[in-house]
């Protein structure tokens, strides 16, 4: 059967997938009654132009009548073009009033103005037409080659797109020129045919980690929301960047580049290319805002991801133990339910390094409480100080809503002091906003406000002190979620909770599993068999209040239509305001939530992470969020969200990882075994097995699904062993690629089987040249071509994992129940050697929990033919030996020495050509050299 091969981390490898086997559907066809095209709008010219070292400064003037598409066209407009470093040169449009909302600087920074010439040094050069006003970008290497980035494009054919969930007053035509209204903003640039483009998420795409540019194209939405993990439409984040890849036929060069938009406007970005033409397109069309693009040189994809986190922020430090095994599931009710988990894994001899509870932990369903009859304050407390002195960690969640008070008698402290402290969202009219979720009627954080912080940290202190002694905490429902369409209203009957049918109730019990599943060959799976399915959708109480065009906009604009813009964008629920906020709510200092709403799980993260650092000082802030933005990775991690229990969901967890990884938000992870729906034993087999190569590791599922913890099932526990002692010995492997702060490892590749009832898998094994592959488990050379499948043998319970020549790897030798015990054990060190013996690589040790990072270690490993040096260097100590080194590759030694000094205790294997020196015990924050030769 068919699998496929990932390398984890390795984002360059993926750049070379193939196109999806059959294009995904085409784009829907719906009657449009707006008949304005924009190509006729009348662009701009330039003029008033000023040059410096660093860039350049023009006045951007409308050059005809206005067309006023989907608002009002704006007649000034301002170019700056700075080259801010020589692979990242910034272009930024802007109304010259400033009356457009443009991100503040007090929630992405940007790094200071450059200081020196880098006009004619830089890896991209700026150019233009001045009527009417295009620009291009080049590689000052290739200036001749096809442009990186090329709006001239007034002479191809302006042909409709067709919109696809379009509302009925929406319209989507190519139209080439620059358009910039107060409510709708139009810029297009030329890709190579069929070009491969990589980002613009968060999606899970039909089409793969690759989007499709074909003529169906892609339309990628962003407007954050709260669904389930469809095909090809806006979910929970958004990263208006991408990655192109191309390959120059003249050069016989791959080269990378990648273009960020900083907005956290509304918008559709449409990928395609018209009919009959010689180019493909990237179109994008806003809600508001200003255009403020940045492109990134590489030219590798790895450099790419560097050059991008060193604008929005490199991500945030993990602590040692967060690289461990987690435990959740909506539905452990009470705190012996929970504590059983953490005994039955243990039983199990399943490591366990983190417990999680859902909204089961609530008192009422509300943030910051737990339960005083199902999870009583003491109770937790001793709880989670048995987990600790376990070298175990504890998890609650923590929803973005918080509770409104529902009468004088309800002491609900949380919203009793934001309301006096101001820190709730308003209506226009000054009212609170009033939402619906889990709780009942809500309010929701402006973090906009002055005192959102402090009321935040008190909150979480608060409840840290109550006997939620957390290590962590889990953002969710931060898109942000609201079962109201627009608000609740301040009128609204606060004593009654609107009904809710939950899954696993009746009228809702969760009977749909996995493809391929058969309830008698599936073994001791503990599955019922109920006909039929359920697809469980969390239900929103319909209360459609009158959406009121708001007055002024976050721009200072007057007569805006804020709730409904006259260009619908392809939102999956249709109107901007169902199942979130709606956009016209306010935040401090005049902000809208239509200009703002993508940024608010970042800010929330913010604000968690810096309430963390005070509460738990010294310690490194370990978060999960949902929804993600531009410069999320500096603050926290992120899981894929509510994905399904099927085959398919398991092989677009990993196009989501890798995804992320463009982001800078390299710390993530799916639902192992599956989320929504009953997973099944040979599904949960298969992905606990993939997840133990993913960064963040979690199995999690819903209320009234079947149990899916991997002590569950026989085979799913010894599969679940193997693949986590794997993985924690890897532990210094993966923590060197975190440290390097982009998660792009080029040395490990997993070839999963995604396909129910099968025993083998093909994988693809990259690299040009003699490149050889082991495998992990027998170090045997697999006999492959480059390039080409080939077939592997993969038994339920196996994972086939392989190493490349040239890597070097630290382990750990004695992989343990917990991070902190594996990290007390000692050393190993794998060598896989080239033909020519010559390998460099490194590992950082540090106390894995500082924060801010405190000493470290850096260990540099050197080899060459028949020698490995090893150098250290850093404060840090390093307590655990060196005890074991395994060279493969090389030829059978006659003498081992270290140190100048014979060593005893090596052998070798012949059939592996593999080396294997024990009893070492090398103190690593020392210099060594271990040598082997065939002659005396």
């Amino acid at each position: 059967m068919l699998g496929r091969s990932i390398a984890l981390s390795t984002f360059l490898l993926a750049l070379g997938a193939a196109a999806p086997a059959s294009p995904p559907a085409a784009l829907d066809v719906e009657n449009v009654t707006h008949s304005l095209n924009v190509s006729s709008c009348p662009g701009y010219a330039l003029e008033s132009l000023r040059e410096t070292n660093t860039g350049l400064t023009a006045a951007l003037s409308l050059v005809g009548p206005a067309c006023n598409a989907f608002g009002r066209d704006i007649t000034n407009l301002t170019i700056e073009v700075t080259y801010e470093t020589i692979t990242r040169l910034h272009v930024k449009i802007y109304d010259t009033d400033e009356q457009q909302f443009s991100i503040p600087e007090s929630v992405i920074s940007r790094p200071q103005a450059p200081t020196s010439a880098l006009r004619n040094s830089s890896d991209l050069e700026f150019h233009y037409d001045t009527l009417p006003f295009a620009f291009w970008i080049t590689r000052r290497s290739e200036p001749d080659a096809f442009p990186l980035f090329d709006t001239r494009l007034a002479s191809l054919p302006s042909t409709p797109i067709p919109p696809n969930n379009a509302t009925d007053n929406s319209t989507a035509f190519d139209g080439f020129p620059l358009v910039f209204e107060d409510q709708y903003l139009q810029l297009t640039s030329a890709l190579p045919l069929d070009a491969n483009v990589y980002g613009l998420g968060e999606a899970v795409s039909s089409s793969g980690l690759r989007r499709d540019v074909s003529q169906n194209g892609t339309i990628q939405t962003f407007w954050a929301r709260d669904i389930q993990d469809p095909l090809d439409e806006n979910v929970y984040g958004s990263h208006p960047i991408y990655l192109e890849h191309r390959y120059n036929q003249t050069t016989q060069k791959s080269q990378s580049h990648g273009v960020f938009l900083l907005s956290s406007s509304g918008a559709d970005v449409l990928l395609r290319t018209p009919p009959s033409s010689n180019v493909s397109l990237v179109q994008y069309r806003m809600l508001g805002g200003i255009l403020d693009f940045y492109l990134f040189s590489g030219p590798s994809p790895k450099s790419v991801v560097e050059q991008y986190g060193a604008l929005i922020g490199l991500p945030t430090w993990q602590p040692a133990w967060g690289f461990g095994f987690h435990l959740c599931r909506w539905g452990y009710l009470d705190i012996n339910e929970t504590r059983a988990q953490v005994d039955n894994m243990r039983a199990a001899n399943i490591p366990l390094e983190v417990m999680w509870n859902d909204i089961d932990v609530f008192h009422s369903l509300r943030d910051f409480t737990s339960d005083p009859v199902s999870f009583p304050g003491d109770e937790m407390r001793v709880f989670i100080q048995n987990l600790t002195k376990n070298h175990q960690h504890y998890i609650p969640i923590l929803d973005a809503a918080v509770a409104k008070q529902v009468n004088s008698t309800d002491l609900y402290y949380p919203y009793i002091e934001g309301a006096k402290q101001d820190v709730f969202m308003e209506n226009p009219d000054g009212t609170e906003y009033v939402g619906q979720v889990w709780p009942g009627y809500t309010v929701f954080p402006d973090w906009f406000a002055n005192n959102t912080q402090q009321w935040w940290t008190q909150g979480l202190k608060n409840w840290s002190d109550s006997g939620v002694e957390y290590s962590g905490i889990w953002l969710d429902m931060n898109e942000a979620s609201s079962f109201c369409d627009g608000s609740c209203g301040s009128n609204a009957n606060l004593s009654i909770t609107p009904p809710q049918v939950l899954p696993g109730d009746p009228g809702d019990l969760i009977t749909d599993y996995p493809e391929g599943y058969n309830s008698t060959l599936s073994g001791p799976s503990g599955n019922i068999t109920v006909n039929g399915t359920s697809t469980y959708v969390r239900r929103a109480v319909e209360v459609a209040p009158p959406l009121n065009r708001r007055g002024v906009g976050a721009g200072k604009q007057s007569g805006v239509d804020l709730n409904t813009p006259p260009y619908a964008i392809h939102n999956g629920f249709g109107r901007l305001s169902i199942h979130t906020i709606a956009p016209n709510a306010t935040h401090a200092g005049g902000y809208a939530e239509l200009d703002v709403h993508n940024m608010w799980g970042l800010m929330e993260e913010k604000t968690t992470h810096k309430a963390l650092s005070d509460i738990l000082p010294g310690k490194r802030p370990f978060i999960i969020s949902r929804s993600t933005f531009a410069s999320s990775g500096k603050w926290t991690g992120h899981w894929l969200g509510d994905n399904f229990s099927k085959w398919e969901y398991m092989r677009l967890s990993i196009q989501g990882i890798l995804q992320f990884q463009i982001f800078q938000i390299p710390f993530v992870g799916a639902d192992t075994c599956g989320f929504i729906g009953n997973t099944d034993e040979e599904l949960c087999n298969r992905w606990m097995q993939l997840s133990a190569f993913t960064p963040f590791y979690r199995n999690h599922n819903q209320r009234g699904a079947i149990s899916q913890e991997p002590y569950r099932w026989d085979s799913v526990a010894n599969a679940s062993r193997t693949a986590i002692s794997i993985r924690y010995s890897l532990l210094p492997y993966w923590y060197t690629l975190v440290v390097e702060q982009f998660l792009i490892g080029s040395d490990i590749l997993v070839t999963p089987v995604l396909t129910p009832n099968a025993s083998t898998v093909d994988g693809v094994f990259p690299g040009r040249g003699n490149v050889t592959w082991r495998d992990w488990y027998t170090h045997n050379v697999l006999n492959t071509t480059s390039g080409g499948n080939v077939t592997l043998s993969a038994p339920l319970g196996h994972i086939n994992v392989h190493i490349r020549d040239g890597s070097v790897i630290l382990t750990h030798s004695e992989p343990a129940y917990t991070i902190e015990e594996t990290r007390q054990g000692p050393y190993s060190l794998l060598v896989s050697q080239t033909s020519d013996g010559h390998v460099f690589g490194t590992a950082y040790i540090d106390d894995g929990i500082s924060s801010p990072p405190g000493p470290s270690k850096t260990l540099a490993f050197s080899v060459t033919a028949g020698q490995v040096k090893i150098t250290a260097h850093g404060a840090f100590d390093v307590k655990q030996k060196l005890q074991v080194i395994t060279v493969l590759g090389t030829k059978k030694p006659t003498v081992v020495k270290m140190g100048g000094e014979s060593k005893d205790g090596w052998e070798y294997i012949e059939a592996q050509e593999k080396l294997v020196v024990k009893g070492i015990n090398l103190d690593l924050n020392e210099d060594a050299t271990i040598v082997w030769k065939s002659d005396v």
